[in-house]
């Protein structure tokens, strides 16, 4: 079968100007013209799927014959070969190795840290004060996973430096993934800004690990449990490789939660019945206490809010390289074919969801979300490859609101639109909310 090309590709430079001029609307617009849809980033085409089910294919029951691919690629200068990049029997290993870090009994303990980070936030609040909430959830989550990553104040220097580098790495590294690859070797601002923040980033990181091979101490966070770790065969990691799993919790952990939590309040700033339900069963589940894990799967209604917020603002696109022939519907894959799945497009398809552009918690009843067809839902991804973080995020989103909600109300500031931007993923442009006291 012929794959269907989509409108608007450049000599040269492909779709790449028609990408970075509609973003989201490209994406979304390529489910008219087939369920698989060919794209050109620069010279290299891209097939991109459109059906949730083709989107399954790939991510789950076809995921063995795929591997990361040239979107990640872009980034392994930053990320090296930690989970996000590794594959085959290595990723199999590391994921094994990192696993026991984010069980149920290690998770339990990390919602005092949560809540404590938050609350030190919000006891700075003054009410009818304005402000930047953006700034606000991610200044929390950076505490949070570093906190929990390196212990408290152990590694301030990696998490203040995570905080300036990790959205300049993003930022640019995304212009890379959607640019022909020859500008990479081009001495423009784009790439010395990457290359800085990376480098920064990685000097602070190996430092900080040798740091504490050396005291040999088990601080109880999860760089101990890195270090700590061991396979089968008696074997740990090696500093090159604890960097890159250092790293990709890092970006990971601290741009997913701190975007769902400022999308979260905005949206409930926007919704006074949304937002009266979620103070209503934080309220009666907490009784004026702090949250605990075993609160977590108790908070029902605020689990949805989590959920529609993920819904709504999820990463953009994902990329895969089929490592041998694999059918996609009608279409035949070979081997080194690139695919790229979009959760947001996914995620706003009208043929899942009613009115997409609606924020409603309550497609997540039981009866509701049971409805959605596989891969029409993917905030973490999915297979063999979903973000090992998740509960992790999950719990800490949860934790999070809680708290602010139990004592605050944060209000939309008239006259200040909030625009979304995107790289990776949407971002607000700015987000001041005033601070009212409950």
């Amino acid at each position: 079968m012929t794959v269907p090309v989509a409108p608007g590709r450049w000599p040269v430079l492909g779709h790449t100007p028609a990408i970075l001029r509609h973003r989201l609307g490209f994406t979304s617009s390529l489910r008219q013209y087939g369920d698989v849809v060919r794209i050109d980033l620069g010279p290299m085409p891209a097939h991109v799927v459109t059906t949730p089910e083709l989107a399954h294919r790939v991510l789950v029951t076809e995921g063995a014959a795929f591997e990361k691919g040239a979107m990640f690629d872009k980034f392994r200068a930053y990320v090296g070969n930690g989970l996000v990049l590794s594959s085959g029997a290595f990723h199999r290993r590391q994921r094994r190795l990192m696993q026991p870090s984010f069980h149920r009994d290690e998770l339990a303990r990390y919602p005092e840290t949560m809540v404590r980070a938050t609350t030190d936030l919000t006891d700075s609040w003054e009410p009818g004060a304005v402000r930047e909430v953006d700034q606000d959830m991610q200044a929390v989550a950076v505490t949070i996973v570093g906190e929990t990553l390196f212990s408290a104040g152990l590694g301030r220097a990696a998490i203040e430096e995570a905080r300036r580098s990790i959205p300049l790495v993003i930022k640019y590294g995304m212009l890379r993934v959607l640019s022909p690859s020859l500008l990479e070797r081009l001495p423009i601002p784009v790439n010395r800004r990457f290359d800085e923040a990376t480098a920064r980033m990685r000097a602070i990181v190996l430092d900080l690990i040798a740091q504490r091979r050396a005291t040999g101490v088990d601080r109880g966070d999860l760089l101990s449990r890195l270090l700590l770790a061991r396979d089968e065969t008696g074997a740990g990691m090696d500093d090159e490789q604890v960097h890159d799993e250092v790293i990709t919790l890092l970006s990971a952990g601290i741009e997913t939660s701190a975007l769902a939590l400022a999308w979260i309040f905005h949206e409930l700033g926007r919704d006074a019945e949304v937002r009266q339900r979620v103070h209503a069963e934080v309220d009666e589940v907490l009784s004026g206490r702090t949250i605990t894990f075993d609160d977590v799967p108790k908070l029902e209604y605020t689990r949805r809010v989590v959920d529609e917020t993920l819904r709504k603002y999820p990463l953009w696109i994902l990329m895969r390289r089929a490592t041998t022939e694999v059918d996609l519907g009608d279409v035949r894959l070979t081997a080194g074919d690139e695919v790229i799945v979009s959760p947001h497009a996914l995620h706003h398809d009208p043929h899942s969801y009613a009115n997409p552009m609606r924020f409603d918690p309550d497609r997540w009843t039981p009866e509701r979300s049971a409805a959605l067809p596989k891969g029409a839902y993917i905030p973490f991804g999915a297979g063999t490859r979903q973000c090992i973080g998740n509960s992790f995020a999950l719990t800490e989103i949860i934790a999070v609101v809680a708290t602010v909600a139990a004592r605050w109300d944060l209000v939309p500031v008239p006259g200040k639109p909030v625009v979304v931007k995107v790289t990776s993923t949407a971002y607000p442009s700015r987000l001041p909310m005033t601070t009212m006291p409950r």
